[in-house]
């Protein structure tokens, strides 16, 4: 149970302090969190799975079957310390001894940590090769009212868990900041190879935006988010039929075979008309469909809907409501991405409050970085804003958001994930 001290939750004190970072925010951090309910690894790193990004089977559910992502999430841009191409064999020794400590040190799944280590079309680069059977282009620009960063890390670690120490202690050990985690000696870090760059922390779960709402940019007063709503537009997302599966995200073939791809964006949000002007039905409508709104489909922040937001029997009619009502759901909109029925992007996006602004970290999978350009594309809809609908207002919830930052990456199998070779064959 969340205790006030001070006039702020546990769960907003943590989130804060993985925002922070640093010896000191760990230490504060452990100090608000059961440090002695985190588990250490049950399987060995050898009795793992090949893919890297094989969390479901690990994840907690819910009563619908719906997977619940672990609640606070860590980014690290890392930026390689050497000139050239990264192909010493020490180096990746190295750091396979640091991911096999963090393997060793925590049950995989929420109550200790999931994590991945991907790289970017900008580390490749460094060989002067692509990586060997996997299109990974340069990030760009995905519509035509969007001038993001175009992020040139050469990797980046995603970390997740329930314990926001857990992250904290991950980072500090990778640093060289700790001897020890969880009880297991760190035999590696990232001294010598990779540089930190950049940060970004979010977090995900039930009550977690309510928590995490006042004073924050993007949000109008009067903490208006939902208490049951799991992210800041107040409506639950990552149901499991409208999510694709490990397999379907997973490469097949060639020498990455095994690993997946990654798309990232930082999406910031807007949210004051979305609060304070659009109505309840208007809300859902744009996040779902407006037959949802007016059948009156979702209560609260969605939890009732099960394991389908019950979107693709409105997805064919798309073009009708964008003519007919005047308006288009995002969810109504994207489902339109699917083969053979199926979606064919699994997300794993979550919320922050990085600099006190409101945005989504939007972290998605796929097997080819051409199957989120198509479910972008889809979600922006430009092929139904003519008419009653224009190009952003009305039009799901693109008014609410901007792109700030978007990045490629490949995640290469567990036996590549330490810097990899364009063709490790």
């Amino acid at each position: 149970m969340d205790r006030p001290d001070r006039g702020i939750s546990r769960r907003a004190f943590v989130r804060s302090a993985v925002a922070i970072g640093g010896a000191s925010a760990l230490s504060a951090c452990l100090q608000r969190e059961a440090t002695e309910d985190v588990p250490q690894a049950t399987l060995s790193p050898a009795e793992l799975p090949d893919r890297q990004h094989a969390w479901d089977e690990f994840l907690a559910t819910d009563d619908a079957g719906n997977l619940l992502p672990p609640e606070h999430h860590l980014l690290l841009g890392l930026e390689y310390v050497g000139d050239g191409p990264a192909d010493a064999a020490d180096e990746r020794e190295q750091l396979e001894a640091a991911f096999r400590t963090l393997e060793k040190a925590y049950k995989r799944g929420n109550e200790g940590l999931a994590f991945t280590i991907a790289y970017s079309p900008a580390y490749f680069d460094r060989f002067d090769a692509a990586p060997a059977g996997v299109e990974l282009p340069a990030p760009t620009a995905l519509t035509p009212f969007e001038d993001p960063t175009l992020d040139a890390y050469d990797a980046l670690l995603h970390l997740a868990s329930d314990y926001g120490h857990v992250t904290l202690s991950v980072e500090e050990a990778m640093k060289g900041e700790l001897e020890q985690l969880n009880g297991i000696d760190v035999e590696g870090t990232f001294d010598g190879v990779f540089d930190i760059a950049d940060r970004r922390t979010g977090f995900i779960g039930r009550g977690l935006p309510a928590d995490n709402q006042s004073g924050v940019y993007g949000i109008p007063d009067g903490n208006p988010v939902p208490e049951d709503a799991p992210m800041f537009m107040g409506f639950k997302s990552g149901f499991r039929k409208t999510q694709a599966s490990e397999d379907r995200v997973t490469i097949q073939d060639g020498p990455f075979a095994g690993g997946t791809t990654i798309h990232l964006s930082k999406l910031q949000l807007h949210l004051g008309q979305w609060y304070d002007q659009d109505s309840r039905d208007q809300r859902v409508a744009k996040m779902f469909s407006p037959d949802h709104a007016a059948d009156d489909l979702v209560e609260g922040a969605g939890h009732n809907l099960g394991d389908s937001s019950r979107i693709t029997e409105v997805a064919e009619s798309a073009a009708e409501d964008a003519r007919n009502e005047g308006t288009v759901g995002h969810a109504q909109k994207t489902s339109r991405a699917r083969e053979d029925g199926e979606p064919i992007i699994l997300r794993r996006d979550f919320d922050s409050t990085d600099d006190d602004r409101a945005a989504t970290h939007f972290l998605s999978l796929q097997r080819s970085i051409a199957d989120f350009v198509k479910t972008r594309e889809a979600m922006t809809g430009t092929d139904l804003t003519e008419g009653s609908v224009g190009a952003r207002t009305n039009n799901g919830i693109l008014q609410y958001l901007s792109v700030h930052n978007r990045a490629n990456y490949l995640a290469p199998p567990r036996e590549l994930r330490s810097l990899p070779a364009p063709n490790p064959a």
